[in-house]
């Protein structure tokens, strides 16, 4: 076995949680049952590795044997990794049936056209889900087995998932290698990032309920009580106000917790409103501008923002709207503009 696989199988032990070593080498499936008996899980993580390494050696494991442990690593903790969503378009709106085999000889042959030294990992789960572990080289190196790109694919949907390489170059040829091997013609990014990659499937497939606005509030009606003292009126006003900012916010955001979402962009083109008389524009052209949202759980914090007194309720639709604009992103691209409610010149 190559030193390079023997350092690279290693590192990657070390990396488990000790109590996680033996369940983790159990699904990699590549020792027997007989040599995982002999490993002695008590001892220090260090002393574990060499011994799995030198199991290894005795079984002439290869870079690819490495790589399948690496990708049920990544699987278990995903959340270690930052993902961004792609979306893919086909021309037509034919199904086609989703051939295993002939996906991967295509991404292979793609990828392998374009840069040889490159290593390609394949791993299937239940849930349809396609992992795939590319290692970056160049032409004169063989790929660097510790910057890989990990990319999750669900068959028969429009959705990839990519935890990029730090080489920014290598993004397109992974790009074109799935549209290639999927039979779609287009694919982009949905401008939507996360370390959940659980939380970034519900938004896709729409696996959470999240209410959007459909109608107008209606203002809470007070009762005919009459207060005995200026303290009392004041109590009933604040938890009249605290009811309708609890109750227009599930309206919005729903019962249940929201997807961990930690990054979302979208581009806004809408008319610039101001009074004529100012004369502030001579022109009147579209106004332009580019909304990032930012935080460690986007969505939650929004849903925070009414309840704690930081925004009015309810919140405005270019804060609610983000999932929803998120699984409408060709549509959105190929209109190119968006015409928000109330959105007015300061």
């Amino acid at each position: 076995m190559d030193e390079t696989v023997a350092e690279y199988i290693r590192r990657i032990v070390l990396k488990i949680p000790k109590d996680e070593i033996k369940t983790m080498l159990q699904k990699w499936g590549f020792l027997s049952e007989a040599q995982l008996r002999t490993l002695n899980f008590h001892q220090i993580k260090d002393s574990i590795s060499q011994e799995v390494v030198q199991l290894c050696v005795e079984n002439s494991a290869d870079i690819k044997q490495a790589a399948v442990l690496d990708i049920i690593y990544n699987h278990i903790y995903q959340n270690k990794r930052m993902w961004s969503v792609y979306q893919m378009k086909k021309s037509g709106e034919e199904l086609e049936y989703f051939d295993i085999t002939d996906f991967k000889k295509k991404f292979k042959g793609r990828l392998r056209s374009a840069l040889k030294n490159v290593t390609i990992t394949f791993k299937e789960y239940e849930d349809n889900a396609i992992w795939i572990r590319v290692a970056w080289g160049t032409l004169h190196k063989k790929p660097n087995q510790y910057k890989p790109s990990y990319v999750v694919y669900h068959s028969q949907t429009p959705y990839v998932f990519v935890s990029a390489s730090m080489l920014k170059s290598t993004l397109p040829l992974l790009c074109q290698a799935l549209i290639v091997a999927s039979n779609y013609h287009d694919i982009r990014e949905m401008e939507l990032r996360s370390h959940s990659l659980n939380s970034l499937k519900d938004i896709v497939f729409k696996r959470y309920s999240q209410n959007f606005q459909t109608y107008s509030p209606k203002h809470l009606q007070g009762g005919n009580m009459e207060p005995k003292s200026e303290d009392l009126r004041v109590v009933q006003e604040n938890r009249s106000e605290k009811e309708r900012r609890h109750r227009l916010n599930w309206e919005v955001f729903g019962d249940g917790p929201q997807p961990k979402l930690e990054y979302a962009q979208y581009r806004l083109e809408t008319m610039f409103k101001s009074d004529p008389k100012m004369n502030v524009l001579d022109k009147k052209e579209p106004f332009r501008c580019l909304v990032k949202f930012s935080s460690p759980h986007l969505l939650e914090s929004l849903k925070s923002l009414a309840p704690a007194g930081m925004a009015d309720a309810r919140l405005s639709p270019l804060l609610t709207c983000i999932p929803h604009k998120a699984r409408n992103y060709f549509k959105i691209k190929e209109k190119k503009v968006l015409h928000p409610e109330n959105f007015v010149s300061p």
